[in-house]
């Protein structure tokens, strides 16, 4: 069970975290830099929310130290994000899925997946460092 809030949790904060990163992003970093690069500067802070999140809640829920324990978290974690990527992300922007990956830059989309791979892995090797 705790795994299942740990997962549940993980999400809502690195989610949380990204939704409000990627708002000022659009608005704010884009227009200057462009879509790529304003993606490629929010991708290190969100990796370190990343780590900063799973350690925190491995700490705050005592998800047990094995290892499908640590990745059933990130697995409950993932899923759900990719539930919100192409679920809610898709309906705000309007597009569909085959607009979605259409419009993606090769780069950060495949920086953006890398991430998103690290996300699920992280409740694994985060408690140790």
């Amino acid at each position: 069970m705790r795994t299942l809030q740990g997962g549940l949790l993980y999400f809502a904060l690195v989610f949380g975290t990204g939704f409000l990163m990627g708002a000022a992003r659009v608005a704010f970093v884009a227009p200057q830099l462009g879509a790529r690069r304003a993606e490629l500067i929010e991708l290190p802070i969100m990796v370190l929310v990343t780590v900063f999140a799973a350690r925190w809640i491995i700490r705050r829920l005592a998800i047990p130290a094995a290892l499908p324990s640590r990745l059933g978290m990130g697995g409950v974690g993932l899923a759900l994000m990719l539930v919100a990527e192409f679920g809610l992300v898709l309906w705000l922007r309007g597009l569909t899925i085959r607009e979605y990956w259409a419009t993606r830059d090769p780069i950060s989309a495949t920086a953006y997946y890398a991430a998103l791979v690290l996300f699920a892995i992280m409740p694994a090797v985060a408690w140790r460092t």
